[in-house]
């Protein structure tokens, strides 16, 4: 790597402490700046599989990871009444379970890369702090106005903040960004854990295109979710006013959707308002004609969020910022960094296409609007469960993982190079 190079991260959520980790390694002079004044704490259940795995082993955090698990024992739909009539135990089946093995908190898995990044004395953290606007983006470097008035000048700037990304809007045309709505809309929120509450992952249909879910935590609360897909016009335009309307506007929607949803639906909206955290928003994949601008690279959601749907947001972000750091590590000292941002594209987008690649039937499979269509999901997914729970089934059927990416080699960030700089990878 280039001695000395100067960056600028934008966002401290997963993508950007995992790039500015791998970085600081590579001698590179890291800073990141976050919206935020502080970590913020909150955030539903994810999980990364395969090759992100490996990379969270080199960064010997793999043991943490596991300590912070959510404790979820496994996934199953149930009856209004609560009654599991399919369950997906986690180690019911190779990959048949939606829970995984390494299930954590956003949040918990966000505080875990930022403390093994903020004492490293290649990374600066400035908490409270945005990229107000890039002044120039050009030859030789690029220049930003921080929310603070500043100017400051770096070697190329790392757009990392999201799926809603300022950087993105402010560096990208409109034209080279596409937003593909699922037509899906979700609301996250925290709540008290009740006696009634177990260790799994609750997935409950209430009918007219609703479901809920609820999931274990490892803090002594519980993690709410509810989903729609809207019927008609109407109710798609009501919600989609909502995601840009403010908490209050957003939770009396929801009461007015679900109230007679069913189930702990009730408990579920009572207790809303007083929940720390209230996440609401439509999904959208993003999907971009290029990732980079001259010196300005988007990473994680800013670049491809897939959606929950495909379960792979945090991996990709994992084993994108991986990539980004080996192929900036390749470079010398007259390359110019959009040879390693053009290096990066080619090597992982392949990848993202193949990710973000989901069924037609997806997630409408999942919100029957009449009676007979949730029936008909309930019948075949209780044979499923039957199927997975069922050894001798199981070990008659290939199992195909698709979550595997091959990772590239980047001797800087080999196990005995890391090692020489006091990292122990996890076993």
């Amino acid at each position: 790597m280039q001695p000395t190079m100067r960056v600028l991260i934008s966002g401290a959520g997963i993508a950007g402490p995992t790039l500015a980790w791998f970085l600081a390694k590579a001698g590179a002079q890291v800073t990141v700046f976050e919206k935020s004044h502080a970590l913020l704490p909150h955030g539903q259940s994810i999980d990364f599989t395969g090759s992100a795995i490996t990379i969270i082993k080199k960064m010997g955090l793999l043991d943490e990871v596991r300590r912070l698990n959510t404790t979820e024992k496994g996934s199953q739909f149930i009856d209004p009444q609560g009654r599991p009539f399919a369950p997906f135990p986690l180690n019911g089946g190779a990959g048949a379970s939606p829970t995984n093995e390494f299930e954590i908190l956003r949040g918990d898995l966000a505080k875990l890369l930022h403390d093994a990044t903020k004492n490293d004395a290649n990374v600066i953290y400035r908490l409270g702090t945005t990229v107000k606007k890039v002044i120039s983006n050009d030859d030789s470097t690029v220049q930003v106005e921080t929310s603070h008035g500043e100017m400051q000048e770096f070697d190329f700037l790392v757009a990392a903040d999201g799926q809603w990304s300022k950087m993105r809007k402010q560096c990208f045309a409109p034209e080279s960004v596409q937003m593909v709505d699922k037509g899906m809309n979700v609301a996250y929120w925290t709540v008290p854990r009740s006696p009634s509450d177990n260790d799994w992952w609750n997935i409950y249909m209430a009918g007219r295109s609703r479901t809920i879910g609820l999931r274990p935590d490892p803090h002594g609360t519980t993690r709410a979710m509810f989903s729609i897909m809207p019927c008609n016009d109407n109710q798609a335009r009501a919600w989609q006013e909502a995601s840009v309307g403010g908490r209050k506007l957003q939770q009396e929607l929801l009461r007015r959707e679900f109230a007679d949803a069913g189930w702990q639906a009730r408990r579920l909206l009572d207790a809303m308002d007083q929940a720390p955290d209230f996440y609401f928003h439509p999904l959208h994949q993003i999907k971009m004609a290029k990732w980079s601008t001259n010196r300005v690279i988007c990473l994680g959601d800013t670049a491809f969020a897939p959606t929950p749907l495909t379960g792979m947001g945090t991996s990709l972000a994992i084993i994108g910022a991986y990539c980004l750091a080996g192929e900036l590590s390749k470079l010398s000292n007259a390359q110019h960094p959009s040879e390693a941002f053009e290096a990066y594209e080619s090597v992982l987008r392949p990848f993202v296409e193949e990710v973000q690649n989901i069924p037609p039937f997806v997630p409408g499979i999942a919100h029957p609007e009449q009676e007979w269509k949730r029936w008909v999901f309930h019948t075949c997914i209780a044979a499923v469960s039957w199927i997975v729970r069922t050894p001798w089934i199981m070990n008659r059927i290939p199992v195909k993982r698709d979550d595997e990416f091959p990772l590239p080699s980047y001797p800087v960030f080999d196990d005995d190079a890391l090692r020489k700089l006091g990292v122990v990878s996890s076993p």
